[in-house]
């Protein structure tokens, strides 16, 4: 692990690459992994945009435990310490899969949540915003928040199958990306796209990829660094660093 102090001190612009793998040191759950979300619904049709369309009841039901208790789960040692990375100048941004807010709730200032985040919800309908606490007093009390100046029901600024990622964090993503001298991929398997794409534009621009992931991804050929526990890597990073 010595080696991977080392290319953060050497590295100008590092860049970190968040997925699932990070959060679930936080208490929460994947999608795929052996006790991910998949085992219990079918997440394909809970984040789907046509499912939402035809019933947003049914997103509302399954999520509200899984999305709007988010706010109570704490930071783990990597979220902590990739903060305390951006402010000694090591780490200049973070780009995250994840869309629990746990980064910035960690301190992170320069995060880039390219599926997303229930941060703000919108009424489809008129346009008018909804910040998560309020929408999450709704859906424990109501089940089905509503839009009190249309009635329509608010839907969460998360990427759902078949929408397009927002459009400026994937511009913001992909130049933080291209501008790496070092990209660092924790807890990604690197297989949902177009997000998995972007430490290959930072590898084509020349940067140096490392890999911290429980498991295989379709990049490790190409990782300087390679390592399969999170826990014990920013351990280390937090005593070395």
């Amino acid at each position: 692990m010595d080696a991977l102090v080392r290319m953060l001190q050497e590295s100008r612009h590092a860049v970190v690459f968040t997925g699932a793998g990070v959060s679930t040191l936080s208490g929460i759950r994947d999608f795929r992994g052996k006790d991910g979300i998949y085992k219990e619904f079918d997440a394909d049709r809970l984040f789907s945009i046509d499912q939402f369309r035809t019933d947003p009841a049914y997103y509302y039901r399954h999520a509200r435990d899984f999305i709007y208790r988010l706010d109570e789960k704490e930071p783990s040692l990597v979220h902590r310490e990739c903060a305390r990375l951006e402010r000694m100048g090591i780490v200049k941004a973070v780009i995250t899969q994840n869309i629990d807010m746990l980064h910035q709730r960690a301190g992170s200032r320069e995060v880039i949540e390219v599926h997303g985040s229930p941060t703000v919800h919108r009424c489809p309908g008129c346009g008018t915003a909804f910040d998560f606490a309020a929408i999450k007093k709704q859906v424990f009390a109501d089940g089905l928040p509503r839009c009190d100046r249309c009635g329509g029901v608010p839907k969460p600024e998360i990427t759902f199958f078949g929408e397009m990622l927002p459009v400026e964090a994937l511009n913001r993503a992909e130049r933080e990306s291209r501008a790496a001298d070092l990209m660092v991929v924790l807890g990604s398997s690197l297989v949902v796209q177009p997000a998995a794409s972007l430490p290959v534009l930072a590898v084509r621009g020349g940067a140096d990829l490392v890999i911290v992931n429980d498991g295989a991804t379709p990049l490790d050929g190409y990782a300087a660094w390679r390592g399969d526990d999170l826990q014990a890597c920013f351990a280390h990073l937090a005593e070395a660093l």
